[in-house]
């Protein structure tokens, strides 16, 4: 038996092509996000990747819309979005490939 924590793991993700991770892979990428309400993410996205995200608890605002706990948002290669949590947050999220340099800001 091995143990983690999460709060090891940069920014939540740990499952990918990156380090830290606990399993090495350029399929795929997996992350736990935890978001304070308030939090912001810049409107991005991606060229190469689809990410999927789930949202466990709370309600978020992207593509100009509300998302609500048990929502699944899918995000094809270049749709891009920003990320406001309106309340506290959690999400599951998961890239596929898990692709080095792929996210690309909006102005």
């Amino acid at each position: 038996m091995k143990v983690f924590k999460l709060g090891d793991m940069k920014g939540g993700w740990f499952m990918g092509d990156f380090e830290p991770t606990l399993l090495a892979s350029k399929d795929f990428e997996i992350a736990v996000k935890k978001y304070p309400q308030g939090s912001h993410e810049h409107k991005h996205f991606h060229k190469i990747s689809t990410e999927w995200t789930v949202i466990t608890s709370g309600k978020v605002r992207m593509f100009d819309q509300i998302f609500h706990e048990n929502d699944i948002i899918v995000i094809e290669p270049g749709e891009a979005t920003d990320f406001t949590a309106l309340e506290d947050t959690t999400t599951v999220v998961v890239k596929t490939p898990s692709s080095k340099n792929d996210k690309y800001l909006v102005d």
